[in-house]
């Protein structure tokens, strides 16, 4: 696997287009982003590496930023898609691939589109992700973007970017993640200016390549993930309007790929492209799960405002991390303010949920932490099954300040020095059986 840190820059014309390679697989993949992109800073996003790591499984990959945006040249006002065609081509034309599959979301499927139809011995097939043919619009469709509508929604998203806020229609499954949209936000940032952002909004309007359809002779995945009835339409019209294309309608995944189930999307696209599909084998482990969340944190929200509260939320996310690092722990999940982590080993989930205890007391909140043994599901990075259920009854029950564990865990901590308080007999809601609870002292 190629450092996935690597930034290199391919000439096209006068200006430089950065670009990274993930994997040598024995095809390739052109990855050609939406209208934000930053091809070093995503990486710190939930999901993004995973999700090339996922494609690099099957396909030399490259993702690029198109000029304007990222770490490519930037320019004035809005580039048009012949412009950015030469951008794909400089890159591939710098990595020496002579044909590849474009991978176009959102603002990419009609550079790829229109790519294909210039240069069909160059694009081998296609995968257009939640994007569009006419941004307005499409034929037969009441669904139509007026100018003057476009116009007031950029006004309104212009004066919020750079917040993250615009997470909410690329990154839905996301946007209760203070970290997330923070990260978000940088990314905005990071990808370009507000001025150079309108200047590409205002240039989506102009953007049309329904007169390349009947050209692209490609075979083309259209895949729709049912956040944004807009990107339905379109999604259904490019299918019946591509000579060679199929429709898949995903549940459950956002408008950018990487931010919900990358698994699934990498799934189609590499049946698609390589005519099979990976088995990702669930593997059965023996672990130990931490479960911590915020006592009276809406209360708390309330009181503090939100941006005291985001600070607060943001403060915390970093304590928790440093302190899983310290302990050798690895991040399950994050889902408002609570966190889940796995350990290999007992002791060091209660010793690393005594430090959290301990560190949050400087932020002004008090945290309930639950710990749980048991035999867990691991599917890539997704963690399931009896024990991951248990652990969240289990945090449910703890006091204020206190971390709670199952009888499992407080056997095979013997001998580590850690006492416990007797909690009793608990029925947990959805488990068999009745569960012997103990409170960490001290």
């Amino acid at each position: 696997m190629a450092d996935i840190s690597e930034t290199r820059y391919a000439k096209s014309g006068d200006l430089s287009v950065a670009y990274q390679v993930i994997g040598d697989g024995p095809r390739d993949l052109i990855f050609v982003p939406g209208i934000i992109s930053h091809v070093e800073f995503f990486h710190e996003l939930p999901g993004y590496t995973e999700f090339l790591e996922g494609l690099a499984s099957f396909a030399r990959v490259v993702v690029l930023d198109k000029r304007g945006n990222g770490l490519s040249d930037r320019v004035m006002g809005a580039s048009s898609l012949e412009d950015r065609m030469d951008d794909i081509r400089a890159v591939m034309d710098a990595v020496g691939s002579k044909q590849a599959t474009l991978f176009g979301v959102s603002e990419g499927g009609p550079i790829s589109l229109l790519f294909a139809a210039t240069y069909p011995a160059r694009v081998d097939s296609i995968v257009l992700y939640e994007t569009f043919v006419c941004y307005g619009g499409v034929p037969g469709h009441t669904d139509v973007w007026e100018h003057d509508a476009h116009r007031e929604f950029t006004d309104f998203m212009l004066e919020r970017y750079g917040t993250g806020w615009s997470l909410l229609g690329f990154g839905t499954s996301r946007i209760e993640d203070p970290r997330t949209v923070t990260l978000w936000g940088q990314a905005e940032r990071l990808s370009n200016s507000p001025g150079g952002v309108r200047a590409m909004y205002e240039a989506l309007l102009e953007t049309d390549v329904h007169a390349a359809l009947p050209s692209v002779q490609a075979p083309c995945l259209v895949v729709h993930g049912t956040t944004m009835s807009m990107f339905e339409q379109q999604s259904r019209y490019l299918a019946e309007h591509l000579p060679n294309a199929r429709l898949v309608t995903l549940d459950g995944v956002d408008h950018f790929p990487w931010f919900a189930d990358v698994d699934k999307v990498v799934s189609e696209v590499e049946e698609f492209v390589t005519g099979t599909r990976s088995a990702v084998a669930d593997e059965r482990v023996l672990a130990t799960l931490l479960f911590t969340d915020i006592v009276g944190s809406t209360e708390q929200a309330a009181t503090m405002g939100d941006r005291r509260w985001h600070e607060v939320i943001e403060n915390y996310y970093g304590l928790i991390r440093r302190c899983v690092e310290r302990f050798r722990g690895h991040e399950v999940s994050t889902e408002g303010d609570g966190f889940i982590a796995r350990f290999e080993g007992p002791a060091r989930a209660v010793s690393c949920a005594r430090a959290i205890r301990e560190g949050v007391q400087g932020l002004g909140v008090e945290i309930r932490a639950g710990v749980h043994t048991g035999e867990i599901e691991l599917r890539g990075d997704e963690v399931t099954g009896l024990a991951v259920h248990i652990g969240a009854r289990v945090v449910a029950l703890a006091e204020p300040s206190e971390v709670l564990v199952s009888r499992t865990v407080k056997d095979l901590v013997v001998g580590s020095g850690i006492d416990f308080s007797d909690r009793g007999t608990h029925e947990l809601k959805g488990v068999p059986d009745t569960w012997q609870l103990y409170a960490v002292a001290g």
